[in-house]
């Protein structure tokens, strides 16, 4: 009996990591299948991380990135904290009108983070993707002030001795033409005018904090994350940068899994070259090709394939057949079904 591991990442807007996995191990029925759930930072970090480690969801009140009240959860598992900034900031709970990253504010994730800390959590591992503000943190920062009540964030003492890491794959700076508001902000709802107003805001800020500190990370890879986020986290908190694939994977004791190992399936909604820049299904293969194991990439979606197979991919499929509509491709069902289909038509387990 093969050992296949399964590591998908989530479908957008049609499955999750765990569904995707789930559609895959079906059409192996023979096969020592291990599902494992993942994530880069973004959509499903939770469930990937409470899957590797355990650990209790706590829920809370916190605001919107309109400042709307809403419940929402972070997990702990003893003094660790984990949180998905998405769940609090992200673009997923605004509608499409709605989206302004001019006044979306990422106040809400100071609220889990100082939520976290008052429980007595000394690392915090926090999820960078998806998120609807461009506020560089600063409204982050004023959750936090506000959580301890002090005048400024000086006072705080609260986080002397917590260690924060920062999952992102983005290795953007905080401003100019590469930074958070110049390629992420139109995503978010911004216009050319808003995105230079934007730049121009995290320049001022940059500058006043550069200034207090004494040191400047505003060029840092991972500063330009999240709208500026990151970059609140590295110059104010004095954050350690990881890739989120690598953090999972560490935490779910990946290479020792792969011993043995004769397969692994990974996956995505689209698959193209910027896939080897760092995106999930690259950093899995990098781990697997440490070990010799084969590597299946699945996507509905694939461009650049012979790039895709020159980078060690041994298989790149897209499981949607020619001529199905897009409308059709999206519905999970069908997915699910394509996924199976389509592993089994090109793999003999």
């Amino acid at each position: 009996m093969k050992k296949v591991i399964v590591a998908i990442d989530s479908f957008k807007g049609c499955m999750s990591s765990k569904e995707a996995n789930q559609a895959a191990a079906k059409s192996m029925p023979d096969a020592q299948v291990i599902q494992i759930p993942v994530s880069d930072g973004g959509e499903g970090w939770l469930e990937a991380f409470q899957s590797a480690m355990g650990g209790e969801l706590m829920e809370i009140h916190v605001k919107d990135p309109l400042m709307r009240p809403i419940v929402t959860e972070y997990l702990i598992k003893g003094d660790t904290a984990v949180i998905e900034i998405a769940k609090a900031s992200g673009l997923p709970l605004l509608s499409e009108e709605e989206r302004n990253p001019m006044v979306a504010t990422s106040y809400g994730t100071g609220q889990l983070v100082a939520d976290a800390v008052r429980k007595g959590c000394k690392q915090i591992i926090v999820g960078l993707g998806g998120s609807a503000t461009s506020d560089c943190g600063i409204g982050m920062l004023r959750a936090i002030i506000k959580t301890f009540a002090k005048d400024n964030w000086d006072e705080i003492s609260e986080l002397d001795d917590v260690h924060f890491t920062i999952a992102t794959d983005v290795t953007n700076p905080l401003c100019g033409d590469n930074g958070a508001a110049a390629v992420f902000a139109p995503q978010k709802g911004a216009t050319p005018e808003m995105v230079a107003e934007l730049d121009a805001r995290a320049r001022r800020f940059a500058a006043v904090s550069a200034k207090h500190f004494g040191y400047d990370r505003q060029d840092m890879p991972g500063a330009g994350a999240a709208g500026g986020l990151g970059y609140a986290f590295l110059q104010y908190m004095d954050a350690a940068c990881r890739s989120g694939i690598d953090l999972l994977l560490d935490a779910v004791g990946f290479d020792k899994l792969l011993e043995d190992t004769d397969l692994v399936i990974t996956g995505e909604g689209s698959a193209d070259r910027q896939t080897l820049m760092g995106k999930l299904p690259y950093g899995i293969l990098q781990r697997a090709k440490a070990h010799q194991v084969p590597v299946m990439l699945i996507a509905g979606r694939i461009k650049d394939q012979q790039q895709l197979l020159d980078a060690g991919f041994s298989r790149v499929e897209c499981i949607n057949p020619p001529g199905l509509s897009l409308e059709e491709a999206m519905k999970p069902e069908t997915a699910k079904q394509n996924i199976c289909q389509c592993i089994c038509k090109k793999l003999i387990v």
